[in-house]
């Protein structure tokens, strides 16, 4: 891993949990929505099996939630996913794929109804903000859009449940998968779904403000003694065993869903309200030339793909790149997401991966590794 060192400016945001992350020994942060967002703290490889076995606390702050507010705040969301948002209500919460005109990418992120008129959209790392605002002010829709002081928490780890309902009570144990509720935490109410970015079980708290931001982790870490919890943050190793993708890595503005994996939250024939409905139900888009997929690297040396690594045919011809990578302990091998041209997908020639100046064996996995 690099190390080299962050300078921080207002233009870069510490989050109400910063000093608590200082504390509990971080080393390493990345920039995520302008904010500080933990890479690890003991090592990648050891926080990894702590994630795995143990319970986390994570400051994810960095998810920002753009707020969007008015009678036209459905009708918004409606016309920037091509998600059913049906199933979207005050207990349930929804992972959607936000698109452009052209059927794009523009982010991922998990959209939450707080009322009637005013939805989170819980944002991955780009500027939804600016283009949901081109967008209002273009139809002249009858919306205020801000970013509120809503910073998520999360715990992950499969002791999450146990910690969860030392704070917030037993009846957080009933949320299931993107369920999401109000729990009181010392006179606040919170909200909190059952969600998160590992395939390790847990909880996102979106948290209201500074004061009761210190007095949650404070709390999380009092009741999580004997469950020996820890400070942590999104692990690449587990993210990629589990298939999670990461915008800007592995999919960008330059992506469709249909390349990512996301077709299933497409509906079969996008209605009109999508502005990306023409593009979306055009036999070209729906019938990408690459996709992505899972892979294992004959690889058995720690290493993390900071850089895209090429994939290739046995005659050199590139056919894919790997775009998140990482020697997995648990499966000894190198696990990784890369976008790989169709033709070879259920091919039996050989593929490999170019690491450094040498090449190693590359195979496709249907599903992730968990």
């Amino acid at each position: 891993m690099s190390s080299h060192f962050l300078s921080l400016s207002r233009r870069i945001r510490k989050t109400h949990f910063t000093d608590r992350v200082i504390e509990n020994g971080v080393k390493g942060f990345t920039v995520y929505n302008h904010m500080l967002l933990p890479t690890y703290f003991k090592s990648i490889e050891e926080d990894y099996h702590h994630l795995k076995n143990e319970v986390q606390v994570w400051d994810v702050s960095c998810e920002r939630q753009v707020q969007i507010k008015g009678k036209d705040a459905f009708k918004l969301l409606e016309m920037i996913t091509p998600r059913n948002l049906n199933k979207l209500t005050e207990k349930k919460c929804l992972y959607v794929p936000l698109v452009n005109s052209k059927g794009f990418m523009v982010n991922d992120p998990v959209i939450i109804k707080v009322s009637k008129e005013k939805f989170w959209i819980s944002i991955a790392d780009s500027d939804v903000l600016l283009w949901i605002d081109g967008i209002v002010s273009v139809l002249n829709l009858d919306l205020i859009i801000e970013e509120p002081d809503i910073s998520p928490l999360a715990i992950q780890g499969p002791k999450s449940e146990l910690l969860a309902s030392k704070v917030f009570g037993s009846k957080i144990n009933n949320l299931k998968l993107f369920d999401i509720d109000c729990f009181n935490f010392e006179g606040e109410e919170l909200l909190v779904a059952k969600s998160g970015y590992s395939k390790q079980g847990g909880y996102e708290i979106y948290v209201n403000g500074p004061d009761v931001a210190i007095k949650l982790w404070d709390a999380l870490f009092e009741e999580g003694k004997n469950l020996n919890v820890r400070a942590g943050c999104p692990n690449l190793i587990e993210r990629v065993e589990g298939g999670l993708l990461s915008y800007g890595n592995d999919m960008t503005i330059t992506n469709t869903p249909f390349e990512c994996n996301l077709e299933k939250f497409v509906q079969k024939i996008v209605p009109n309200h999508c502005i990306s409905a023409r593009s979306l139900n055009s036999s070209k888009i729906k019938n990408p030339g690459k996709i992505i997929k899972s892979l294992s690297i004959d690889y058995k040396n720690p290493v993390y793909c900071e850089n895209i690594w090429k994939v290739i045919n046995k005659k050199n011809e590139i056919i894919g790149r790997v775009t998140s990578g990482a020697f997995s302990p648990d499966f000894d091998t190198t696990v990784a997401l890369g976008m790989i041209d169709i033709n070879y997908l259920n091919d039996e020639e050989d593929l490999f991966t170019i690491i450094g100046e040498k090449k190693y064996l590359t195979k496709i996995h249907e599903k992730p590794f968990i």
